[in-house]
């Protein structure tokens, strides 16, 4: 097992979730993305929007079992648990 393709998912997993917080600010707010996050987070927000920016790891996590790309597969799912846990603590 090549074990680095996990730390690839991993990667692709927290790069999207950027991505779709970066989205949700960009089509739901009127404000940039530094802004956009200044304001989620004095609102007590910010676990909220890392919540939701890890929708599209559900869309990257099938793609990648359908390119039979097991192992970064599970570094999408590490990376979705990661940010599950670090929005308990947000």
């Amino acid at each position: 097992m090549n074990k680095i393709e996990i730390v690839y998912g991993l990667i692709i997993g927290i790069l999207a979730s950027l991505l779709g917080c970066a989205l949700f600010i960009a089509l739901f707010t009127p404000y940039s993305f530094i802004n956009g996050i200044a304001l989620v987070k004095a609102g007590g927000n910010l676990g909220k929007l890392i919540t939701l920016g890890t929708i599209l790891n559900i869309i990257i996590f099938f793609l990648l079992l359908y390119f039979k790309k097991e192992l970064m597969a599970r570094g999408v799912v590490l990376a979705t648990l990661i940010l599950a846990v670090y929005t308990l603590f947000v």
